[in-house]
């Protein structure tokens, strides 16, 4: 699946700058509409959640980009902050290849305290300082290929520069319950699938079920704009 959709890519996209692709590809979709994996969410947020987000994170070998410790719903304007993250690995994932590592229980200790950091090797531009952090109470969630992990948007986590010489790959899914609302001033592309069960809030637009096979080129896109392209 990697190899076949990464590879529709232009050379001057970066995979890890586009995102969409449950919006884009059919196959993408109907991976992410897995009954298992729809299973373990349901197990988080309840029979009625859509999809909102879709895409690949990537590092090459000896990639030095590093993910600092942050919490998602710091940054994402969705209220309630119910999000639960589905990481897929492509590829055997451990601590030599850049694991995920989250903090244990942050999840449950509301928002930490986030600092600007413009550093260029970092993928975000906000971290949460590293003297919030008990040392054992990291852990990293090393996966081999086709396993998963899930994650709620208050949980701290981040990974490490990818200083092996194997690749490391996962896709993201991101689901929320239905009650969960978009402030579409700063995330204007935001748009839902439902996932499993039903919508009786109807608080965000509804993005198409793909018909066929699109290609994101940026980071957020319509649903619309791939319609050419099935």
């Amino acid at each position: 699946l990697f190899i076949s959709l990464s590879s529709r890519l232009n050379s001057s996209i970066d995979l890890n700058q586009t995102n969409m692709w449950h919006k884009a590809s059919l196959t993408f979709y109907n991976l992410c509409r897995t009954p298992a994996i729809l299973d373990y969410v349901e197990d988080l947020i309840g029979p009625n959640f859509f999809q909102w987000g879709g895409q690949f994170f990537l590092k090459e070998p000896k990639d030095g980009s590093v993910v600092p410790w942050h919490q998602d719903a710091q940054y994402w304007p969705l209220k309630p902050a119910k999000s639960v993250t589905v990481w897929l690995a492509l590829y055997d994932t451990d601590e030599q290849n850049a694991a995920m590592k989250v903090v244990r229980g942050s999840h449950k200790e509301g928002k930490f305290k986030h600092y600007t950091n413009k550093a260029r090797n970092l993928v975000l531009d906000q971290e949460v300082s590293k003297d919030q952090i008990k040392k054992e109470d990291i852990v990293s969630l090393n996966l081999q290929a086709g396993e998963i992990s899930l994650h709620d948007d208050g949980l701290l986590h981040g990974s490490e520069a990818n200083n092996s010489n194997r690749r490391r790959c996962g896709i993201t899914m991101r689901f929320a319950p239905v009650n969960v609302k978009a402030d579409l001033s700063i995330w204007p592309h935001f748009e839902t699938q439902l996932a499993r069960g039903v919508d009786n809030f109807k608080n965000n637009p509804i993005a198409q079920i793909p018909r066929g096979e699109g290609t994101p080129v940026k980071k957020f896109q319509y649903s619309r704009e791939f319609e050419t392209q099935w």
